[in-house]
């Protein structure tokens, strides 16, 4: 049985960049060293979210952090 892939929409492209870059962390790393990294960049990113000046720059950080989290355990 084979799978057929279909062309990503455009505006589904940066999710999908996104979830690649993911993949290649966790590829490179391996999956505990994923988890961990991801639970690191949340909380820096809680932190960073706390000072309300660098928020922008907090919020993406605990994205990405649970999604390598998310990435790790599945």
């Amino acid at each position: 049985m084979t799978v057929q892939s279909k062309p990503t929409p455009w505006y589904l492209w940066p999710f999908v960049a996104l979830w690649d870059l993911i993949t290649a962390i966790v590829k490179l790393t391996g999956r505990l060293i994923a988890i961990l990294l991801g639970t690191v960049l949340m909380i820096a990113g809680a932190i960073l979210t706390a000072l309300v000046v660098t928020a922008p720059i907090g919020i993406p950080l605990v994205v990405l952090g649970l999604l390598l989290v998310v990435k790790g355990f599945f």
